[in-house]
């Protein structure tokens, strides 16, 4: 693939189903030292509060992230790009996405952890806005390594924060 071709390409965000499991499974054994197994990824898509998508280019899997519905926030648990199609926009896709259900009345940020040997992973997230807020000390149980805590603030737009005034309840008031 050309890097122009790479800067172009286009993915379509989706619903992550059953099918898309193995070429899931292959990016998430490409990309990491300590992979998900199947049964990882079952078990979490199986609760209530964990979503599953899928950025797809030509009928392809070339990434996918796992996350969790909060109260107040997402949870990024999974997440990652076939290394042939990185740093071509397939990420910053996903990102977006997930970015775009975040309100200012509900869900305000997202939340993700990065080990501290990740510095792939830290510069790709705090190019699409995330910032270090804390570390974790020995989080992962397969090395005594740290992990970044990193998140996404949602930024209200100014119109957003005007707070409508209910004609009825004004004149209850009054």
């Amino acid at each position: 693939m050309s890097s122009q071709q790479k800067q172009d390409l286009s993915v379509h965000i989706r619903w992550m189903i059953r099918r898309d499991m193995p070429e899931v499974l292959q990016i998430e054994n490409s990309c990491f030292e300590f992979p998900w197994f199947e049964e990882d990824f079952i078990r979490c898509l199986r609760q209530r509060n964990c979503i599953g998508m899928v950025a797809e280019h030509d009928e392809r899997v070339v990434g996918f992230m796992i996350y969790e519905l909060h109260k107040t926030r997402l949870h990024i648990l999974n997440f990652a790009v076939n290394p042939e199609f990185q740093r071509c926009g397939a990420g910053s896709h996903m990102i977006a996405k997930l970015v775009s259900k975040l309100s200012f009345q509900r869900r305000t940020r997202v939340l993700l952890e990065v080990r501290e040997t990740n510095l792939e992973a830290q510069l790709f997230f705090r190019n699409n806005g995330f910032r270090a807020t804390s570390v974790l000390r020995e989080y992962y149980d397969d090395t005594p390594e740290d992990a970044y805590v990193m998140e996404y603030r949602y930024q209200a737009e100014p119109s957003e924060m005007i707070i409508p005034i209910n004609r009825i309840s004004r004149r209850m008031a009054g």
